[in-house]
């Protein structure tokens, strides 16, 4: 990890892995503009997956104490940085403390503010996909491979109350390590649910393979480990098979993709239906610009950004 220098501007960070690979490197400028942040500009900071704590402690002490430094965006490591951080903060919001999580930094009169962001943001990206009464009409179950922030964030918002009965009938998370698993387990036996939820240690692709082989038709499959991004592969083997008429999410947006892939193979035969994390990528992103920059982004002002968004990708692909 190298920290960055002072700012000489208003500074907005993004903390991940490869953040240079971003396409928020060339989406914010154009966010930016929009909504009238004359002169921000948003810088990476790299760190490697489950670094040591003083490298989470001296990027958010560089943070709190740099004046045009105003906040950041968490990836990857929000469990880690909240775990190896959370005495540095003046205020961390209720899902924060809830799931030991970070992904928003901001400040406000002087204060450093935590706040995890992600049940809001997979809740507004799951509502756009998942049809209405989805889990009433059909009972499916929901599997989540990888027991991170996003697994927390997806579980919490899927048995909130205001679902009333449209709930999935069980909710199956499986991870490569106990440790994290254990967590996930731990946390999510906050929640006040009749959701039944399994744990599964599945080091191997092979085990994930047999428990979505197990999966009931139209169910919900989710790749929230980060492979196919920050690291290669896939949680599945490529002799998988997808419960048929289901939803497949891949939380990843860049990268080889290769869950997804394997998913689009199986599209026709199956009938699924595969989503990426675009939406999710710009949910996220929009979310914590408003709390850094305490901007309301209301929906009229999300479509105009959604646009941008989508106007970059289009190019992107050409």
């Amino acid at each position: 990890m190298v920290l960055p220098q002072k700012a000489t501007q208003p500074t907005m960070y993004f903390i991940g892995v490869t953040t240079t690979q971003s396409s928020i490197m060339k989406l914010f400028p154009l966010w930016a503009s929009e909504l009238g942040l004359k002169d921000t500009v948003i810088e990476g900071i790299d760190i490697e997956i489950h670094a040591e704590s003083k490298k989470y402690r001296d990027c958010l002490n560089f943070i709190k104490n740099d004046p045009l430094s105003l906040g950041a965006l968490v990836t990857t490591h929000k469990i880690d940085l909240y775990n190896a951080t959370k005495d540095l903060f003046d205020y961390l919001d209720p899902y924060a403390t809830m799931f030991d999580e970070i992904s928003s930094i901001s400040k406000n009169d002087n204060r450093l503010e935590g706040y995890a962001k992600d049940p809001i943001s997979s809740g507004l990206s799951i509502e756009s996909f998942i049809p209405d009464n989805y889990w009433k009409k059909h009972n499916g179950e929901v599997f989540i491979m990888g027991a991170g922030g996003s697994a927390l964030a997806i579980s919490s918002y899927l048995t909130e109350k205001k679902h009333g009965d449209n709930t999935p009938s069980k909710i199956i998370i499986t991870n490569r390590s106990e440790p994290r698993l254990k967590s996930a387990e731990k946390l999510l036996s906050k929640i006040d649910t009749k959701v039944k939820f399994e744990y599964h240690l599945c080091p191997n692709p092979a085990e994930n393979d047999a428990i979505l082989k197990s999966l009931k038709p139209n169910s919900l499959v989710i790749n929230a480990t980060g492979l196919g991004k920050d690291r290669p592969g896939s949680p599945l083997t490529d002799e998988c098979e997808f419960p048929k008429n289901s939803l497949v999410w891949e939380l990843n947006y860049r990268g080889e993709l290769d869950f997804m892939h394997q998913a689009l193979k199986q599209k026709v035969e199956k009938n699924l239906h595969v989503e990426d994390g675009w939406i999710y990528f710009i949910h996220g992103w929009t979310q914590v610009i408003s709390e850094v920059f305490h901007k309301e982004i209301k929906k009229d002002v999300f479509a105009k950004l959604e646009k941008i968004a989508m106007d970059l990708r289009l190019e992107k692909v050409k």
